[in-house]
């Protein structure tokens, strides 16, 4: 079991730039569970969410963002590719052991170590582990070849389809990451049977925003259950729990 990994602060703040405050709570846990045992994210959120003590509704979201599932679980690439090599060192430092104190297998005389001015800190299962950019990016060996997210060219997509629903006028981080979450999916998901381009994916967003004009509950033409007026906006079509809704036509019933 690993318990300590090296903390590259600018490689973490660059990758992580996008995420909300409770996003990068949530990434950190992740990680430190990753390493911890040394096993994909379980597949079960709500069980790492109660795990890690955050909203499920978080967790979905950085793990949408940052890993990659599979049958297995989340997975983070280059922790998997970390794990890989201190499971490496580990079986070679066992071996050396071996040989160093016999091949018959005894054990190394107990003398406790001494300690000295310049003596670095003993740690357990001690390794060089990088937080880093988001598992989701692919290797260079990669399949799938992923077009970097067009912020301005999907807003003003959702400009023109959808003249009557709220314009952005602010573009934080945190909007960031959600367009840059559902980008990529979509990217993925194209990408599954084509080579695709950017402008493959703008395609899809163009179609995708003609899809919510012809809801008349989230173009504010209905009333909800309880009465009250409501008239959908960018930041609310791009959560993961919207957005999954919209594009399974939830909201297109009173049409």
């Amino acid at each position: 079991m690993m318990h300590y990994y090296q903390f590259h602060i600018g490689d973490y703040r660059a990758a992580t730039a996008h995420l909300s405050n409770d996003e990068d709570l949530a990434y950190r846990r992740l990680l430190d569970m990753y390493y911890d045992t040394e096993e994909p994210i379980p597949s079960d959120t709500d069980w790492v969410a109660r795990r890690l003590r955050l909203d499920s509704n978080v967790i979905v979201s950085v793990l949408r963002d940052m890993f990659v599932l599979s049958e297995l679980g989340w997975h983070h690439a280059r922790c998997d590719k970390e794990i890989s090599v201190y499971k490496g060192f580990s079986v070679a430092g066992k071996r050396g052991a071996a040989k160093r104190w016999g091949k018959g297998g005894d054990s190394p005389p107990m003398t406790p170590p001494i300690a000295t001015n310049n003596q670095e800190p003993i740690t357990n299962n001690q390794v060089n582990t990088y937080i880093c950019p988001p598992a989701g990016e692919p290797e260079q060996s990669a399949p799938l070849q992923i077009p970097a997210c067009q912020h301005q060219e999907v807003i003003s997509l959702y400009h023109q389809h959808l003249p009557t629903l709220r314009r952005v006028e602010v573009w934080n981080s945190t909007r960031q990451g959600y367009l840059r979450q559902r980008w990529r999916e979509v990217a993925e998901e194209l990408a599954q049977t084509q080579d695709i381009t950017a402008s493959d994916v703008l395609n899809w967003w163009g179609e995708f925003f003609q899809h919510i004009g012809k809801s008349k509950f989230l173009t504010g033409k209905v009333n909800s259950k309880d009465g009250r007026a409501f008239t959908a906006d960018l930041e609310w079509i791009l959560k993961p729990t919207n957005f999954a809704k919209i594009v399974e036509g939830k909201y297109h019933g009173n049409n």
